[in-house]
C-alpha cells in the first residue's frame, strides 16, 4: 500500500521535474527504514537519464519539500533513474513496451497466483492483457500492485 503522502509529494515533484526537462516515473516512501527513505525515480525523455539530472532534481525537490513542511520527521531523499528493469506505470510506458516480457504482481490471488509473467499485449481502463504461450491472460487493474519488465523473457 502506498504511503498517504505520495500524492502530495508527487504534486510537488511533477512541476519541478517538468521545469528541469524531466519526468517523475515513480515515488515510493520506505517508512520501515531508519531513517525513512523517500525514493523518486525520474526520466529524461530527450536523452539517457544521467547523474546530473538526478542531482538537479534532488537539490530542487529537497528544497521544495523542506519549504512545504509536508514531512515532519527526518528522512533521506534518493533520486535516481529507474533503469531498464523498471516498473511500468504510465500509458506511454505500456504502449512503448507492448510485446515485451513483463511480470505482474497482484495484491490478491487471481486463480491462486499473485505473480504473472507474459508478453504485454496492452492495458486499458480495466485490465492488463498478457500473452502466455499464445493464450491471453486478463488481469483486472484493481488487483495489480506492480508491473515491471521481466529480464528473463517469456515465450509467447
Amino acid at each position: 500500500m502506498a504511503h498517504p503522502l505520495i500524492p502530495q509529494i508527487t504534486d510537488i515533484a511533477n512541476p519541478i521535474a517538468a521545469e528541469l526537462g524531466l519526468e517523475v516515473v515513480a515515488v515510493v516512501f520506505h517508512t520501515h527504514e531508519r531513517p525513512p527513505c523517500l525514493r523518486v525515480d525520474i526520466r529524461n525523455s530527450i536523452e539517457d537519464t544521467g547523474l546530473q539530472d538526478c542531482e538537479r532534481m534532488s537539490r530542487a525537490l529537497d528544497e521544495a519539500l523542506d519549504a512545504s513542511e509536508l514531512i515532519p520527521f527526518a528522512y533521506s531523499l534518493e533520486v535516481s533513474s529507474p533503469g531498464t528493469s523498471r516498473q511500468l506505470t504510465t500509458d506511454r510506458e505500456f504502449n512503448a513496451f507492448s510485446g515485451f516480457a513483463i511480470q505482474v504482481s497482484t495484491s490478491e490471488p487471481l486463480g491462486n497466483k499473485t505473480e504473472w509473467q507474459g508478453n504485454l499485449i496492452r492495458r486499458d481502463e480495466t485490465k492488463i492483457y498478457l500473452s502466455q504461450k499464445g493464450r491471453t491472460i486478463e488481469i483486472p487493474r484493481e488487483l495489480v500492485s506492480k508491473v515491471s519488465l521481466d529480464d528473463l523473457g517469456v515465450d509467447s
